[in-house]
């Protein structure tokens, strides 16, 4: 069967994860559909663990001065200043907690629907011509970050901060065969 007669195979084959955007920031109707087509994620129990955060201006700045403080105090000035002019060139911004609970097997499930969602997310994202990079860097560790949020550690886990825009540039990618990494059973 070719890529054209399986659906869903041309979009999941040519999404790439991207860093540098265009400025001009897409349009709320998108990240809201793709939130929306988040939510379908499978997710046993129907747990619905995850929780999306759209950044506002304030919340980016609040971020921006996490991230440079974090990169001023591991790499220095220069860095920091690099570091802090990227994230302020990228138009939108969101966030993707888990809720937590004591039973670690559950957690571990709400993760994996989580890294569902997030899959839905970026597709339909792509879908509408619009990039994004999932990140798990040092800000999302941050207590301030959490603060900023507005959630505490014991409630929720952060599992990414994506950068969402444009994409200026379109990486290429390869991936190995299906050969190597499947193993037939008897």
């Amino acid at each position: 069967m070719s890529d054209s007669q399986q659906p869903g195979l041309r979009l999941v084959r040519e999404r790439r994860t991207v860093a540098l955007f265009k400025p001009e920031p897409p349009p709320r109707e998108l990240l809201l559909a793709a939130v929306d087509a988040a939510r379908w994620a499978p997710n046993h129990h129907l747990t619905e663990p995850w929780r999306f955060f759209l950044l506002g201006a304030a919340s980016v700045d609040a971020m921006v001065e996490i991230a440079g403080e974090l990169t001023l105090a591991k790499r220095g000035a220069g860095a920091a200043k690099k570091r802090r002019q990227l994230m302020e060139a990228v138009p939108h911004w969101m966030a993707v907690t888990c809720r937590r609970t004591e039973d670690a097997f559950r957690e571990r499930e709400d993760y994996a629907a989580c890294c569902c969602a997030i899959q839905n997310f970026m597709l339909c994202l792509w879908e509408g011509g619009v990039a994004c990079k999932w990140s798990t860097g040092a800000v999302t560790r941050d207590e301030r970050f959490y603060e900023l949020l507005g959630v505490g550690r014991e409630d929720e886990m952060v599992v990414g901060l994506f950068s969402i825009g444009y994409p200026r540039i379109i990486p290429e990618q390869k991936r190995r065969p299906v050969g190597e990494i499947l193993t037939e059973l008897a």
